[in-house]
């Protein structure tokens, strides 16, 4: 037990307080955004935003480039999320202006049920969006590519002196990083948009990254990324619930 305890928890013996802090109180925002957003809570986004800041900062310190892209990409992408689920929120509370309580009639129980940050819509993936998506995982993983290629510069202050570069210097977890970062862009722009889809590219990122962490030594990180995981399955299938149950009330 002492060995896998240090085998999972032991290179934070010489990591500073202050970055184990920052790293927990991310992770627990990061949950508490995917719960959110598993109830269409519009604060996910802005509880998103903690996490995503936070681990922009340690990702830079610990010279993960890949992921400290993914979660500045979050971050741009939550101010967006943010804007578009208030417009549809805002819009589904004034779809009946001339008899405003006739919404509310045609509601089934169990969406009477809930708050009003449940009034936003879900919708599916639809043809118009696979263009879009095509390109965010084409230019993500070229980019990432790119930042990986330069590494040594990176890591170099900058300086291409005594730097050696070549594709033949990346590795597994640079090829995994690039794989994950684009299904994590595309996710993050499906769920932005409200797309159901969106969890089923968390589900299978998610589910990468768990071993991906626990190799790069980010231990709650991985763990994060385990509760993610199940969280995202089962909000998958809240998500459809919610579209069955809001397209029921359409043409009731």
């Amino acid at each position: 037990m002492v060995e896998l305890l240090n085998g999972l928890f032991g290179q934070y013996a010489d990591y500073p307080t202050l970055f184990i802090g920052l790293e927990l109180i991310a992770v627990i925002f990061g949950v508490a955004s995917v719960l959110l957003a598993s109830k269409t809570n519009i604060l996910v986004f802005p509880i998103g935003l903690v996490s995503t800041a936070i681990f922009v900062y340690l990702l830079w310190k610990w010279q993960l480039f890949g992921d400290m892209f993914i979660n500045a990409y979050y971050s741009v992408m939550s101010i967006y999320g943010w804007i578009n689920w208030s417009k549809n929120k805002q819009l589904t509370q004034h779809q009946d202006p001339i008899n405003p309580t006739a919404q509310q009639r045609k509601q089934s129980p169990e969406l009477k049920k809930t708050d009003g940050s449940n009034l936003i819509q879900v919708e599916r993936l639809n043809k118009n969006d696979v263009p879009i998506l095509a390109l965010l995982a084409t230019a993500t993983m070229a980019f990432v590519g790119l930042v990986y290629y330069f590494r040594p510069v990176i890591n170099n202050q900058f300086s291409f002196d005594g730097a050696v570069l070549g594709v033949h210097l990346f590795t597994w977890v640079d090829y995994t990083d690039m794989l994950t970062t684009a299904l994590f862009l595309m996710a993050m722009w499906l769920m932005a948009r409200r797309k159901i889809e969106h969890w089923l590219l968390w589900i299978v990122a998610d589910a990468i990254s768990v071993p991906l962490y626990f190799y790069k030594g980010l231990t709650f990180t991985a763990l994060q990324y385990v509760v993610f995981t199940l969280i995202a399955i089962w909000a998958y299938y809240e998500w459809q619930r919610r579209y069955r149950t809001q397209s029921h009330t359409a043409y009731a």
